[in-house]
């Protein structure tokens, strides 16, 4: 099962101005997440934030928001984003297949991965774009996810299963600015 570019939307959960200092590893998260995104609009796929009770956790990092359309941000109380059906209302959100960056891993991404799988959707969540506040939580959080189903990704298996070949320009552009 490969990730293709025409069925996925890479959909990035809760990285919060509030929370987000406290996650392990945050800094390098934001840029996983950032670099996803770029990669995403390159080749087509849609993306979609979702933002935990924003008026408490404020709003996405600034960084990864900036140029992000309104209709892209679903604001949410649960802590599943598939849970109240509005993910599937917007650009994408009606694909089968959903790349998955956010935090924390053990609570709100691993909600989200598990109710879209019990829609039948397929799930890949990229290891080193989600984090929580503990190693410990992101470690079972991840288990858990891989055992009901999800794939456990690299950003970079992401990238060269959207792309399909290298010869293309695509392939060229993305691999001169983003594989290093």
């Amino acid at each position: 099962m490969l990730i293709n570019a025409q069925d996925s939307t890479l959909l990035i959960i809760d990285i919060q101005e509030r929370l987000f200092p406290a996650i392990e590893g945050h800094s390098e998260l934001a840029e996983h997440s950032a670099w996803l995104m770029q990669v995403a609009e390159r080749v087509g796929v849609p993306v979609l934030l979702t933002e935990q009770y924003s008026k408490g956790l404020g709003p996405t990092v600034a960084s990864l928001r900036d140029g992000v359309a309104e209709e892209a941000i679903i604001e949410k109380l649960h802590f599943s984003a598939a849970r109240d059906g509005e993910l599937f209302k917007r650009p994408g959100g009606e694909r089968k297949q959903f790349v998955i960056s956010g935090i924390e891993t053990h609570i709100c991404v691993l909600q989200t991965v598990i109710d879209l799988l019990a829609r039948g959707n397929q799930v890949f969540v990229v290891d080193e774009a989600v984090g929580s506040r503990r190693a410990s939580d992101k470690v079972l959080g991840l288990a858990r996810m891989q055992q009901a189903g999800a794939s456990i990704v690299s950003r970079e298996m992401v990238a060269f299963e959207w792309m399909e070949q290298a010869g293309t320009d695509l392939f060229r552009s993305i691999s001169r600015e983003f594989i290093r």
